[in-house]
């Protein structure tokens, strides 16, 4: 602020507010550049401020998978389900973190939820083909394992 403005009665810079960081958009660009440690602690940060905010957690998801503590990103994916049940991604995510569990039936559950109403977009066709082939899998070696059929 100019000392002209602060003369006629303008704010001093003393009484204008601080502007709150985009933690978000920080963590994000974090990511980007591979830190993934501090694109999490800047993602708490903008939790903090919008803790219902199912973005946030699964981005946050993403980064505990990249830095493999795949049992806090099952715990991130889960929390933003509970707020939005219908998030293709956090279930697309989760079915395949529980897959690598060896928990098949809860990654077959996700992934029907993801087809249910799977994204739209150019990019998500691959996303789809990818859970149908899994789910495919899944169901087909269900039926190759039991001795019955």
């Amino acid at each position: 602020m100019s000392w002209w403005s602060r003369l006629i009665g303008g704010k001093s810079g003393a009484d204008v507010k601080p502007q709150r960081l985009d933690y978000l958009s920080e963590a994000m660009a974090l990511e980007r550049q591979g830190d993934y440690d501090a694109a999490l602690t800047s993602y708490r940060l903008a939790l903090r401020d919008r803790p219902n905010d199912t973005k946030i957690l699964q981005n946050m998801a993403i980064a505990f998978t990249k830095t493999n503590r795949p049992e806090e990103a099952i715990r991130c994916y889960r929390h933003a389900l509970e707020i939005a049940p219908y998030l293709s991604g956090a279930h697309y995510g989760l079915a395949f973190l529980l897959l690598k569990r060896g928990d098949r039936t809860g990654a077959e559950k996700h992934l029907d939820a993801f087809l249910a109403k799977p994204p739209v977009g150019a990019e998500s066709e691959r996303w789809i083909r990818h859970a149908e082939e899994t789910i495919e899998a899944l169901r087909s070696e269900v039926v190759s394992e039991d001795p019955e059929q």
